[in-house]
């Protein structure tokens, strides 16, 4: 398996220190550190009508960047990419670069406001009709004149990269949406924003992972005390041990080796 580096990636010169995670010759960094910038970069993308793809990283998703390369690929044409996870936000501080909590379910609310306030169309991706239906009715309730153009529950063993998805990608195109909210879990949703960037160009992506669960009620979030002592993952495991103890164990073995990579860009910060 790949071991991550920082020093393989020399940062050019000038640029501003970010938080950033490398595999091999491919750098992966927090662009937006805070739900500030976050928030500003997508208005300026909407207003524009200019397409972006938006990642959320977590150590999941480092698992995965470690073994996956289309995932890697994928990720690397991400516009924004934020950080999703409280492990992601203590080796920034470790590394003193540090970033903000940003979960990909906590994005969706403030993400369809800027979306009503600037009468771009909404697109929901990915989950199933049923919470598409719910989800929808219960963002259209919260923001008034959020207009929703199209809801699109794909086939089951959808290629996120396929002439399906390409079809697909078209039919959100046309229906006039100019964001588009993806709900299909990584690698999944990276790949089909990375291929959106594409085939539809002034599209925005924000992959989303089970946020429209959530919202419509489907599946539970961890209670906010759960989530402030940072015991969502526990909460998590424990709903669903048989699917998640072993993702999460993979999880809590490449922290030591991400401590080091963080202490590494401690040294270089400055």
């Amino acid at each position: 398996m790949m071991q991550l580096s920082v020093e393989e990636v020399p940062m050019p010169s000038g640029a501003p220190e970010k938080m950033q995670f490398a595999f091999g010759t491919t750098r992966i960094e927090v662009t937006t550190p805070s739900w500030e910038e976050t928030l500003a970069s997508v208005g300026a993308h909407l207003k524009a009508r200019r397409g972006f793809a938006l990642a959320t990283i977590n150590l999941d998703h480092l698992v995965k960047l470690r073994a996956d390369t289309g995932f890697r690929m994928a990720y690397a044409r991400h516009d924004i990419i934020v950080a999703d996870g409280n492990p992601i936000v203590w080796l920034s501080r470790l590394a003193r670069r540090p970033v903000e909590l940003i979960p990909g379910s906590e994005l969706i609310d403030p993400l369809a406001e800027l979306a009503a306030t600037l009468g771009v169309s909404v697109a929901f991706f990915g989950s199933s009709p049923e919470v598409l239906e719910k989800a929808a009715e219960t963002l259209q309730r919260r923001h008034p004149g959020l207009k929703l153009a199209i809801r699109i529950a794909p086939p089951m063993g959808f290629d996120p990269k396929g002439p399906v998805a390409e079809r697909l990608l078209r039919d959100i195109a046309d229906s006039g949406a100019g964001l588009c909210f993806v709900a299909l879990g990584a690698p999944k949703q990276e790949e089909f924003a990375a291929f959106g960037r594409s085939i539809a160009p002034q599209l925005g992506f924000v992959s989303i992972g089970a946020g429209l669960d959530f919202i419509a009620g489907t599946q539970t979030r961890a209670p906010r005390l759960v989530r402030r002592l940072a015991l969502e993952w526990f909460w998590r495991m424990m709903l669903a041990p048989g699917r998640l103890g072993m993702r999460y164990l993979r999880c809590i073995l490449i922290l030591p080796g991400q401590a080091l990579a963080a202490l590494r860009l401690r040294q270089r910060t400055g």
